[in-house]
């Protein structure tokens, strides 16, 4: 599930795929078939199709990048914190932590705080998994239920000697929690601050996006993109993906006129 306006990962291989579109927009075909643990939940969410941590532009967030990539592999720190503003990554990279766990043979649940009709009993047993990534701490600030279900979570998690990867939209002192001891636990371990890509990191972005999906987006095209569209990643794939509706559909690669009736909403 995308949480607030987080980096989404969207679906590559549609159906009437150009003739020209590279080999990279095959990987979507295994995926397809991925069963991960967290379904067992019988939730009302799920992933983004194909959240993977090498498909995450670290630019300025390297550091934080590196420290999700170990926690997935099983090393790294048994907890961990990311936070910055919606667009950032934060979802992304707890999603393809979960990915990179399970397809390492881990364990993994991604439990989005902020979806519609959870209740606080969802946190039950699953210090049992290698590895819990819990998103959008900030939505349950203030709901005594659910804060203490989370601390709960952090100390059975610690006691079984796994892993608990969280995200939220500020650091915990900031965060308008009512229970003390839950803002104590956030500040267990390493907290990253995700930063916003610069307008090279973008433009880059724009260009491996469209790789992915067998687009050729040349430096002319992505300029234009920057030039006149909203320029923080989520909004940038969001983009790509009504281009890449576009240009399956007309069977052609992108032109500056495509681009203009995906940037109108076309292709959605």
């Amino acid at each position: 599930m995308r949480s607030g306006g987080d980096w989404p990962t969207p679906p590559t291989g549609c159906p009437g795929e150009r003739s020209d579109r590279g080999p990279d927009s095959d990987r979507a075909d295994d995926l397809r078939h991925l069963s991960y643990s967290y379904q067992q939940l019988h939730l009302p969410l799920e992933l983004v199709p194909e959240p993977r941590l090498e498909d995450y532009l670290p630019g300025p967030n390297a550091e934080a990048v590196g420290a999700v990539t170990a926690m997935a592999q099983g090393s790294g720190e048994p907890f961990l914190l990311l936070f910055g503003n919606p667009g950032t990554g934060k979802t992304h990279l707890l999603q393809a932590a979960c990915l990179a766990a399970t397809e390492r043979g881990r364990q993994s649940r991604f439990v989005p705080l902020d979806a519609a009709e959870l209740a606080p009993t969802l946190l039950d047993g699953l210090e049992q998994l290698d590895l819990v990534a819990v998103d959008a701490v900030e939505a349950i600030a203030g709901n005594g239920a659910w804060e203490h279900a989370l601390f709960d979570l952090f100390n059975r998690v610690r006691e079984q000697g796994h892993q608990l990867l969280a995200a939220a939209t500020s650091p915990p002192d900031a965060l308008p929690l009512q229970l003390a001891d839950l803002r104590s636990r956030l500040q267990w371990g390493p907290r990253y601050r995700l930063l916003p890509l610069s307008d090279a990191d973008c433009e880059e972005l724009l260009a491996h996006a469209a790789r992915r999906r067998g687009m050729q987006l040349g430096p002319n095209l992505a300029r234009y993109i920057m030039n006149y569209h909203a320029r923080d990643p989520a909004s940038l794939l969001e983009l790509i993906a009504r281009i890449d509706a576009l240009s399956l559909r007309e069977q052609r690669q992108p032109t500056i006129p495509l681009i203009k009736r995906a940037m109108g909403g076309e292709g959605i």
